[in-house]
């Protein structure tokens, strides 16, 4: 529990102010003192009594104040609009999914050391397609009818392995970035010589993408519909829930293009604490090539420096937004955890997981095979599934990217050098990487460092949000929108500015009020007199709808208060400075009103909700003009 002024050095402790007969103050939780001074009021209008005028006092808390009281993300009940809604309360306005646009880039295709496209071949009558190898400085080495192998096949799944032409695009915005992905690949999982897999077809069969928060690890995963087998990536695809509460258009568009069931376990893979895979498959210039700045292949075939070089810490905060994505995969998310292993070479630089990152990716950069000594029935089931898994990733790969070939470039992870293969060749050594893999299977006890992978829901104003309301006050009010009743108006500031967010819009306050009479004496409430907790919290189950509600008879509960202005189900606009919070109560002669304020966060996730640590209290006097 916080008084204001145990939270800001300026003389807010046991503050009480006389307006007239009105007596309002803030209570010190920890000195009960009060100083008390007086200032001039005007004539008051119209007030209610109680319990005569109960009925119309609770319609009034509701009228002034309910219309900006309400849940985020509460807009519709279709799976994929409210996702779309979640994210937008996290990571602000999320852009159109554009694969072909300036800040995109096609994914290229490398068999033996050369780069692979699908053209006619005019050297042949009816230039029939097929696929033209060449090398880094362009020149066409050789034409081939079919490619069964490549030097970097998808470690993916259920993708073709050797596939070209994808495209990906990055927008980054504050510290939010947003990845897009539209993914060309076929039924059996092969490369063809057809016009679908040319570098200028649009045509393509996986749509997906990834919002990341760089401070706060929050990651959510927008995946596109599972019975589609064709996209275009010459359209823009509106986000999930459109581009706010009001784009019925692009909301109802949304509903048809992605995935309501959250089939596919994204952060199996992306479970990194970071959002994109890198590996091979992506053609980074930091893995899978030399590593030499000077190298032809780096500069001819790589991405380059498209996506950011970012360390896994294993202690950074990651979490999943997107509560229909939380529930369908809570399982494998509750049993998850990083782990790194002191010492060890591979965490110098990296953290690992026990889903992918730990199992399929470690084995192929380390061309190494997973091992549990011991395994469970279990583990034995999942450890032959994922060798499985592996050894068609292998079958696919080229002889010419073996560790013996003349490619070299397996394994593309060495000891203490990362992904820089010009240093030299090398390998875990048999015990480094049976440490490793029992880490990532969960055999391998306390050496692992073995921690959640996904961080907690952070609680407004604790920990690593730093962010708390102040400027608490109450004042009174002749009337509120020309309504005939006086009122009064409990104020304060907040900016919910977790991960540097501007539109940011998940935290709500609720306020729990308790109407007694004025004690004779006239004395300060004691902390004891203010409603509890357990009241401030106590109509939460009865569902985001409910606003207003009483615990008790004297007991009043005004719940997701949002700042001032802000409507229910609009977007926030997007601000750096504070934002005013209010409420409106009817004034009541001869009451006192002890409040308790209580901010919370919606997680979007398996959380719920989490309400602060700190409430703050606040309490006002109305003595009917004695």
């Amino acid at each position: 529990m916080t008084h204001l002024g145990r939270l800001f050095a300026i003389p807010l402790i046991g503050l009480a102010v006389q307006f007239g007969s009105v007596r309002l103050g803030f209570q010190d939780a920890y000195t009960s003192q009060t100083n008390v001074f007086a200032v001039t009021s005007g004539a008051l209008s119209a007030r209610l009594t109680l319990p005569g005028d109960a009925a119309l006092f609770d319609d009034l808390v509701l009228k002034w104040n309910g219309d900006y009281s309400w849940a985020p993300a509460t807009g519709g009940s279709d799976p994929v609009t409210r996702f779309g809604d979640e994210a937008r309360s996290v990571f602000g306005p999320i852009p159109d999914g554009a694969c072909a646009g300036p800040q995109s880039r096609s994914l290229g295709l490398e068999v033996d050391g050369n780069s692979v496209g699908v053209e006619p071949n005019v050297a042949k009558p009816g230039s029939p397609l097929e696929f033209a190898h060449r090398e880094a400085g362009g020149q066409i080495v050789k034409w081939t009818s079919a490619v069964a192998k490549c030097d970097k096949p998808s470690l993916a799944g259920g993708v073709t392995f050797c596939g070209l032409n994808s495209r990906i695009a990055r927008v980054k915005r504050n510290r939010v970035e947003w990845l897009f992905l539209c993914r060309k690949s076929s039924d059996d999982l092969e490369v063809h010589a057809q016009p679908y897999w040319t570098q200028t077809d649009p045509r393509f069969s996986r749509y997906s993408a990834i919002g990341y928060n760089e401070i706060t690890g929050e990651i959510a995963f927008i995946d596109g519909r599972k019975d589609r087998g064709v996209f275009d990536w010459s359209e823009r695809f509106p986000p999930p829930g459109g581009q706010s509460y009001q784009d019925e258009m692009g909301r109802r568009e949304a509903k048809e293009l992605y995935d309501k069931t959250f089939e596919v376990n994204c952060v199996s893979c992306h479970d990194n604490k970071k959002p994109a895979i890198i590996d091979p498959h992506m053609q980074q210039a930091r893995v899978g090539f030399s590593g030499d700045r000077h190298d032809a292949r780096t500069t001819a075939f790589s991405l380059g420096s498209f996506f950011p070089g970012r360390v896994a810490n294993v202690d950074a905060p990651f979490r999943v937004i997107g509560s229909g994505y939380a529930f369908a995969h809570r399982g494998a998310m509750r049993n998850a955890n990083a782990f790194a292993i002191k010492g060890h070479p591979c965490f110098a630089c990296h953290s690992l997981t026990t889903l992918e990152s730990g199992r399929r990716f470690a084995a192929d950069a380390t061309g190494m095979s997973p091992k549990v000594r011991d395994p469970t029935i279990g583990q034995t089931v999942a450890i032959a599934q994922e060798k499985a898994a592996l050894q068609m990733v292998r079958d696919h790969r080229t002889k010419w990217a073996s560790e013996f070939g003349e490619g070299g470039i397996m394994p593309w992870m060495l000891p203490n050098h990362g992904g820089r293969l010009s240093e030299g060749s090398g390998q875990l050594s048999a015990s480094e990487w049976e440490q490793l893999s029992a880490c990532a299977w969960g055999s391998g006890g306390d050496i692992c460092g073995f921690r959640p992978l996904f961080t907690s829901c952070p609680i407004p104003g604790e920990s690593i949000d730093t962010f708390v309301p102040f400027d608490f006050s109450v004042a009174s009010q002749p009337t509120v929108n020309g309504n005939e009743h006086s009122a009064i108006r409990l104020t304060w500031r907040y900016l919910n500015g977790y991960g540097a967010v501007p539109e940011r819009d998940d935290v709500r306050f609720d306020v729990a009020l308790k109407l007694e009479d004025i004690p004779s004496s006239r004395v300060s409430p004691d902390i004891s007199d203010y409603p509890g907790v357990d009241e401030s919290k106590s109509a939460i189950a009865l569902g985001p709808g409910v606003v207003v509600s009483r615990t008790a008879e004297n007991y009043l509960l005004i719940r997701n208060v949002s700042f001032e202005g802000h409507r229910r189900w609009t977007d926030a606009p997007a601000t750096s400075e504070t934002r005013r919070y209010s409420i409106a109560i009817p004034d009541v002669c001869g009451k006192r009103y002890l409040f308790r304020i209580l901010p919370k966060r919606f997680c979007f996730e398996n959380s719920g909700v989490v309400s602060g640590k700190r409430d703050y209290l606040a309490f006002y006097d109305s003595g009917c003009g004695e």
